[in-house]
């Protein structure tokens, strides 16, 4: 059975589709690997993210043959990565947008002909 919310299922439904006991789902909850969301009658729901990783979970412990403290490091790793790769994309996001101020603005130093004070169309001032 599904709860309310599309995409969101309980615990029942996920054991079943993934062929685990939900003991061992309210074992790896324990563990701190999972953490699926609660109603206010304290039932846990999966929604996508923490399906995929349980997936994750699986295919490590399954397929890989990791222990659950080798998860957890995995996953802490993983997380780590993607809040690295969001750091960087930000430094590259201000570093093009101030590549495009800086071709906007011609840079009379730097000019490989003089270029008289007469011709400027405007000049900026920077605050």
């Amino acid at each position: 059975m599904t709860s309310n919310r599309p995409g969101v299922f309980r615990i029942g439904v996920i054991s079943e589709r993934f062929g685990i006991h939900p003991q061992t789902l309210r074992m790896y909850e324990r563990e701190g690997l999972l953490r699926p969301a609660r109603t206010e009658g304290n039932t846990r729901l999966y929604d996508a993210d923490t399906i995929e990783r349980l997936e994750i979970i699986l295919t490590l412990t399954r397929d890989l043959g990791v222990n659950l403290a080798g998860v957890e490091v995995i996953l802490h790793m993983k997380e780590r990565m993607q809040k690295m790769q969001g750091d960087v994309h930000n430094v590259l996001t201000v570093l093009r947008e101030e590549a495009v101020s800086r071709r906007a603005e011609p840079d009379r130093k730097f000019a490989l002909a003089k270029i008289p004070a007469g011709l400027a169309l405007a000049r900026v001032q920077k605050p």
